[in-house]
């Protein structure tokens, strides 16, 4: 299990790889991009969580596959305290570790792993999920009541901590695992050579070519998985993915280019899944930067953005346009917020009434499709053409993946960035805390937009079980987001998903994610 460093890997290598596994069930993932890292609890991307934690790790709790509802993972059962400060998680007992030619483990998961994998997150800001949650703040301790008993003890009540517990970012790593690389002087092999207690086992790592996985012959869940080998051939381009699927090489592909729906519709060898995204895509401006730091400067340039010539472009009709920060199909969505008009002419007025004048600036387009963006670039492209009608001269970047979610959360950030989500964990929280509240400047916060009003009605929503005035503050906290427009929000897409024949019990996640736990292959499919 040696890390190398590639280029690209060929369709002769993969059919290569297919044919090695021939009596075996592997299944091929043409995934869109390669993962930072394998530690998910370092990371917030999708690319990333597919890669590590949907595939290597479990969670006290988990969502049950095509819903946002929890049910036990390694945690079979918890209580909650009647003023909800304490949750106590009863662990599943007999769970074992992964292992792999650097380490063995010498127990089963205990409640030592568990508050291991939290207290480490309690040091520095790398931990930029857990810090824009303001995890920090909530959990005053974890407890050990015995091997398989943990108390979460919180500074107060928090309406979705049971579902954020759900979360990437609150896998299980090994504790014992972790001291063996520390006292071998390789702590980072924790984010390379990944050790869990999911489905998978994690093999080898081609860098931005090939992951290789194999079944865990020790897994807890009775019958899962049932593949034998995971394959994800890393391969950025939706042409080629799609290619790839068309001839064989690969059995699933995430985000096609709109433009290919209706052709895959008709090719009797695939079958296209979808649903209705849980995600929004947007424009977010740095606000701590001159003369984005001006709201009216920012909704003059809202109004400069032709969202249905993007749709229409870019989405070929497969989405949306987005006007508030969540989508549509989550609760308390306010659909009295009213959006900005496109309106070019009132804009350049807005933009002279702010004493702005011969602006340039840089928009940050992704190197990677998501289901929020299929094509950033030509999405910047669009704009760019949109901000030159009101004297707005453009530049558009890019960086490579993990690059450029590591410099576009830096609060010295230039110009404007294009990002989206995909909710995490189905609460408006996950969206509106984590994106836009004053704990994620620096992190998942992008536009660095620190709002006291707005900060304090979704800090507020948090504390209440009652959802229907959670809402009301979420619906408030909307008309703010709004009025200070510290994005342009884009467009909310419908995820498809094309599959071969021969897959069965793949499952369009609403949370974005991608999980083959209970895929199987049917060569007579």
């Amino acid at each position: 299990m040696k890390f190398r460093h590639t280029l690209a890997v060929s369709a002769l290598a993969l059919c290569a790889a297919g044919a090695a596994y021939a009596q075996d069930q592997t299944l091929v993932y043409c995934s869109e991009g390669s993962p930072e890292g394998f530690d998910p609890a370092l990371y917030t991307a999708g690319t990333t969580f597919d890669a590590s934690s949907h595939t290597v790790y479990n969670q006290l709790v988990e969502f049950e596959t095509g819903t946002t509802n929890t049910v036990p993972g390694l945690a079979e059962s918890y209580e909650v305290s009647e003023d909800g400060t304490q949750v106590t998680f009863k662990l599943r007992p007999g769970v074992q570790f992964h292992s792999n030619d650097l380490f063995t483990p010498t127990r089963e998961m205990n409640a030592d792993d568990v508050i291991y994998s939290f207290e480490r997150q309690e040091g520095d800001g790398s931990w930029e999920y857990y810090n824009s949650m303001s995890m920090p703040d909530l959990i005053d301790s974890v407890e050990k009541v015995d091997d398989l008993t943990v108390r979460f003890n919180l500074t107060r009540a928090e309406a979705p901590f049971i579902a954020n517990m759900a979360m990437d970012f609150a896998s299980i790593v090994s504790k014992e695992y972790a001291d063996a690389m520390a006292e071998a002087g390789t702590p980072e092999m924790i984010n390379q050579r990944p050790i869990g207690t999911g489905p998978f086992v994690f093999e080898d790592y081609q860098t931005d070519a090939v992951i290789r996985y194999s079944k865990n012959q020790n897994y807890w869940k009775d019958n899962e998985p049932k593949l034998d080998n995971l394959v994800f051939a890393i391969t950025p381009d939706a042409s080629v993915r799609l290619q790839r699927l068309q001839a064989g090489e690969c059995h699933v592909m995430p985000y096609p280019n709109p433009a290919d729906i209706e052709a895959i519709r008709a090719n009797t060898d695939l079958e296209l899944l979808d649903q209705e995204g849980l995600n929004v895509g947007y424009l977010a401006y740095n606000t701590t930067q001159e003369p984005f730091d001006d709201p009216q400067v920012r909704k003059a340039l809202n109004m400069a953005i032709d969202k249905q010539a993007i749709l229409d472009v870019i989405f070929a009709g497969q989405g949306e346009a987005a006007k508030n920060p969540i989508p549509p199909t989550m609760w308390s969505y306010n659909d009295a917020v009213e959006d900005d008009p496109y309106d070019p002419e009132a804009a350049r007025q807005m933009l002279e009434e702010a004493g702005v004048e011969d602006l340039s600036m840089k928009i940050w387009a992704m190197p990677v499709q998501r289901p929020y963006n299929p094509n950033a670039r030509r999405m910047a492209e669009l704009i760019q053409e949109d901000f030159s009608e009101i004297g707005v001269d453009v530049e558009i970047v890019s960086y490579e993946w993990g690059e450029y979610l590591e410099r576009s959360s830096a609060v010295d950030r230039d110009g404007a960035v294009l990002l989206g989500w995909t909710g995490d964990n189905g609460d408006p929280d996950n969206f509106l805390a984590v994106l836009l509240g004053c704990d994620g400047v620096g992190g998942a916060n992008r536009a660095q937009w620190c709002n006291e009003e707005f900060d304090q009605l979704v800090q507020e929503a948090k504390t209440l079980s009652d959802q229907s005035e959670r809402a009301k503050l979420y619906e408030e906290a909307q008309v703010v987001f709004k009025e200070q427009a510290p994005w342009a929000t884009i467009a909310h897409s419908t995820t498809f998903m094309p599959v071969r024949s021969e897959v069965e019990g793949y499952i369009v996640h609403p949370l974005g994610g991608h999980l083959f736990d209970t895929v199987t292959l049917n060569p007579d499919g």
